[in-house]
């Protein structure tokens, strides 16, 4: 029921907000053309009244141009109420400006229609970032009422809505003046102010306050802008009214708002369960009373190939529930919580989105029996229970991959679902589907390169007998991805061990791969028994080598990879330890009394830098279960502590006599636990061990014939000694070979030593600097065999460069112990 009382409306004060007052206003005949021109339009189009008016409005309006009249264009329009939605017009100027239409039939006396043209630049409305369709589907959101008066403020148009804004009829308006249809002081103040814009020919929006006609409760809001409309000549011809629901467009305009941000705010993060929960906590309750984000498996686990749209096959592909957001406190609408699994039947209409990639509106929601509800038990009752009524589910897509789904749904509000909520809906999901690609490939990248550093690390560190070992990897955080951090325990000859760590500078799977590929050579390097200084310089050059052929044209200048490194050498026979750095920080030593040192060593310059400054040694005496701590330089810098400290901290963490080693790595990771790091983090633990005079026997022999016979002797009744008679065969024969061609080929002493420990080593040092090799001697050929012979008879052998010659050395494996036959039968007639 409508009224006429004076207290059914309140012009309020003046406003500045961008309600209406952003647009510009045109007033359209039957035929199209422009019957009233406004100051507005002539700002936005650069066209005066006198060069439109009488015109059609395909001057301004280029896609009227293939319409014959008003009605013809309508039929063209996309959406309903004669709305059209984003198009373009034409500048004076030549350019074209990209707007939102709106079109609203007016209704006069005796049936004659007019229509106005509402018009709105989308750069004014919110930027570039949201599409032009989505804009003008969110501004549709609020119907305008529009009343247009001649000179003497009598009605002579008036739309449909307008009946609902103020509650006075169409008949009760035509011809009439406000003061006539709705008598009172605040009609007579709005016609005021049309007086005023009648003279001034300017636009004035104030605000006004109202009931529903159909409820006399809570006052709603409207925002009215009062235009003049100018004729051909300039002048007025009369007054446009223009009244919008101030909550709708404020609504509208801040889903405008969120949109534009939303680019941002979904791509805060590169965890794909995490922007399923942003995109979730966007929707409500602006769009949704719920919202669910399903992720099909592979994307949170970022484990096999995505899911394709299209027929899905007897098997449904499993999902997992990554956002949930609702209006209630705990979601009581999900019968799932995040990380779930989420079960899909086949009757679902998850599976239509599925195959055909589109999304799905269900403005009623169908839950009579015999629906796809009632064939899920679980989500029937939650529907149910929670009262929901409107649906609307949305693929999320990245190309031709489906990511998963996103399930709106409405509880609370009333209100059903309709074709701009879907739109909407489907901007956001799409908006969340790059974010959610981006996080996907990323976390690809992240597990491939994680896989293939933890591949390339070694999977059981061997320090033999020499050292005792504990190691600790903490890969960066996600922000900063995998790193080329490495470290390894290499077994040597003579019960030797290698002990290196190293640091490839940069993140991801290209320093994953360069580190593998610097660990490979530093094995290979390590198998050539040279010492510290020696592999830091070929493993230098190495990284040069890499840097250019990795040089995408010749002249390119290589990129240098970069990398530091240390390597030490540890001797539990003499104690010694050999230790040389490429730009890596220095190890800690801890006494067995706790004492931490930092032993000063000489600054090498990084791996691939191409100084040519040589490397330099630096030759250490332990004690017996001394404690060498190698790491990378993740453990001793932070952003809020310079090295110093970071390195007192580890000396602390670390001066702990009598703990074991693995105690002692949890201890110094411990500060790293519950924080992202900033970079990798590599530490390596060794206590080193030490051989009795027991275990080790050693002679000096003559350069000349004699020294053959007395060094087998030496040898048989030392393994007597030792209780190993079962090896005398094997290791005198070996012994015997390694002395003759000591003889043979180098003058002066000959060392002999015996080491027990896992194998038995059998060392022969001489002066000279001529690396032997085993070779193939044709049968009439009386020498040649010695080195074949050992190759046999041993477990592995080799030689090593010393500073006063070379070490040639068997190691003999005690469960391989060849009989006298055997041996005879290799030692020949």
């Amino acid at each position: 029921m409508t009224t006429n009382s004076s207290e059914k409306v309140a012009l309020g004060k003046q406003l500045t907000g961008p309600e209406v007052s952003d647009a510009a206003f045109a007033l359209l005949d039957e035929q199209g053309r422009v019957a009233a021109w406004t100051q507005a339009a002539e700002r936005l189009v650069g066209y005066s009244a006198g060069d439109v008016v009488g015109r059609s409005a395909a001057l301004v309006l280029p896609s009227f141009g293939e319409a014959a009249t008003m009605w013809a264009f309508v039929e063209q329009c996309r959406a309903r109420n004669g709305w059209s939605g984003a198009t373009a017009v034409r500048h004076r100027d030549g350019r074209v400006l990209d707007v939102i239409l709106r079109i609203s039939m007016l209704s006069g006396q005796d049936g004659a229609t007019q229509w106005l043209a509402s018009v709105t630049d989308i750069g004014v409305r919110s930027g570039d970032t949201v599409s032009a369709s989505v804009q003008g589907s969110l501004l549709a959101r609020a119907p305008i009422g529009v009343v247009v008066r001649d000179l003497e403020l009598r009605c002579t148009g008036v739309n449909d809505e307008m009946e609902s804004h103020g509650g006075i009829s169409r008949d009760q308006r035509l011809g009439r003046r406000f003061t006539d249809a709705c008598p009172g002081v605040e009609s007579e103040a709005a016609e005021a102010v049309m007086r005023q814009v009648l003279q001034s020919g300017n636009t004035k929006v104030h605000e006004y306050r109202t009931w529903l006609p159909t409820s006399r409760g809570e006052e709603r809001p409207y925002a009215v802008s009062f235009s003049c409309l100018q004729g051909a000549d300039g002048r007025a011809l009369g007054v446009c009214t223009i009244s919008v629901d101030v909550a709708e467009s404020r609504r509208a305009r801040e889903l405008l708002a969120i949109l534009s941000e939303a680019g941002t705010r979904l791509g805060r993060t590169l965890d794909v369960m995490q922007t399923g929960q942003e995109l979730a906590d966007l929707a409500v309750p602006l769009l949704a009373d719920f919202v669910a984000v399903d992720l099909e498996q592979s994307v949170p686990f970022c484990d096999g190939p995505p899911l394709r749209i299209g027929p899905t096959g007897e098997r449904l592909p499993v999902f997992r529930r990554a956002g949930l957001a609702s209006i209630h406190p705990g979601a009581p609408e999900s019968a799932w919580v995040r990380g779930e699994p989420v079960p899909m039947g086949a009757g679902s209409p998850v599976v239509e989105v599925l195959r055909t990639g589109r999304s799905r509106l269900e403005p009623i929601l169908d839950t009579a029996p015999g629906s796809w509800i009632d064939q899920d038990p679980v989500r029937a009752q939650k529907i149910h229970e929670n009262g929901m009524h409107s649906v609307m589910i949305v693929p999320i897509r990245a190309q031709h991959a489906l990511l998963g789904v996103a399930v709106f749904a409405r509880t609370k509000e009333p209100v059903p679902f309709q074709e701009v909520d879907l739109l909407l809906a489907e901007e956001f999901v799409g908006r969340a589907a790059v974010s959610l690609d981006n996080a996907r490939r990323y976390c690809r990248e992240q597990t491939a390169a994680l896989a293939l550093q933890r591949n390339l690390l070694p999977q059981h560190l061997r320090g033999g007998t020499a050292v005792e070992t504990a190691s600790r990897y903490q890969p960066a955080d996600i922000d900063r991805g995998v790193g080329g951090d490495w470290f390894d325990a290499i077994p040597l000859s003579g019960a030797r061990v290698a002990l290196v760590v190293g640091d490839v500078v940069g993140h991801g799977v290209n320093a994953a791969a360069t580190m593998g590929r610097l660990r490979t050579a530093v094995h290979t390097l390590a198998g050539m028994e040279l010492p510290p200084a020696e592999v830091l310089a070929r493993l230098d050059d190495t990284v040069q080598r890499l840097a250019e052929a990795d040089a995408v044209a010749p002249d390119q200048t290589p990129a240098v990879a970069g990398a530091t490194c240390l390597y030490a050498i540890y001797d539990p026979v003499t104690r010694r330890c050999t230790m040389a750095t490429a730009g890596h920080p220095p190890p800690a030593i801890i006494d067995p009394q706790g004492q931490v040192t930092f032993p000063d060593l000489p600054t090498g310059a990084p791996l691939g830098i191409g100084l040519g400054i040589p490397f330099e040694a630096v030759e250490l005496e332990l004690a017996e279960g001394s404690l060498i701590a190698l790491y990378t330089d993740g453990l001793i810098e932070a952003r809020d502590n310079d090295i110093e400290k970071g390195m007192q901290r580890l000396g602390t963490a670390l001066a702990q006599p009598g703990r074991s080693l693995e105690d002692l790595c949890t201890s110094v990771m411990e500060p790293f636990q519950d924080q992202a790091a900033c970079d990798d983090i590599a530490l390596l633990l060794v206590r080193t061990r030490s051989f009795s005079p027991a275990q080790v026997a050693s002679w000096t022999l003559p350069g000349d014939e004699t020294a053959i016979r007395r060094a087998r002797n030496l040898a048989a009744c030392q393994l007597a000694e030792w209780g190993l008679e079962d090896l005398e065969d094997s290791t005198t024969l070996i012994v015997s070979e390694l002395v003759t061609n000591a003889v043979r080929h180098s003058t002066g002493p000959i060392g002999l030593r015996l080491i027990q420990h896992q194998v038995l080593t059998v060392e022969v040092s001489d002066a000279g600097a001529c690396t032997p090799r085993a070779r193939s001697p044709r049968a009439m050929d009386e020498h040649g065999r010695g080195l074949f012979l050992v190759a046999q008879l041993s477990h592995r052998w080799g030689s090593r460069p010393v500073p006063d010659g070379k070490v040639v050395w068997a190691e003999t494996d005690f469960a391989r112990t060849p009989g006298t036959s055997e041996v005879a039968l290799l030692s020949g007639p």
